[in-house]
């Protein structure tokens, strides 16, 4: 199993520390880095020295939008599979962040397994992961 190399874009120090200690015990997921607001995540992101296999995007940061962050990196074509999870996971901001690139969005509060399920089948290396999300 290869770890998936992560980037996490999320401006809660508990949150991410707790995200950071499941995924790399759970899915066999490294974190490379993370970022607390827009600018820094985008800085980091659309280095191309920095590859990723995942960035996993929260909508509310600090400064700037989890949405800005998922647009750019969706126009520059950065490499790695994109997931938003935030604790605003209504049916149009599912839609609307499908739609500007992401494979998957996950509810903060009720999708956390489904999450560590997904990092774990891209550590095994199952093919295309990308699928809709649930309807809810």
């Amino acid at each position: 199993m290869t770890p998936v190399k992560t980037f996490i874009v999320e401006d809660s120090p508990i949150i991410l520390d707790n995200l950071v200690d499941t995924l790399e015990e759970l899915a066999s997921v490294k974190v490379i880095g993370s970022a607390a607001d827009e600018v820094e995540a985008l800085k980091w992101l659309l280095d191309p020295a920095n590859q990723i296999d995942l960035v996993i995007i929260d909508i509310f940061l600090r400064t700037g939008s989890g949405l800005g962050v998922l647009r750019s990196i969706a126009q520059a074509n950065v490499g790695g599979k994109r997931v938003v999870l935030t604790n605003y996971a209504t049916p149009d901001m599912r839609e609307r962040c499908l739609s500007i690139g992401a494979d998957r969005v996950y509810d903060k509060s009720n999708e956390l397994d489904e999450l560590i399920t997904f990092c774990a089948r891209l550590a095994e290396g199952e093919g295309d992961v990308t699928f809709a999300a649930p309807a809810r």
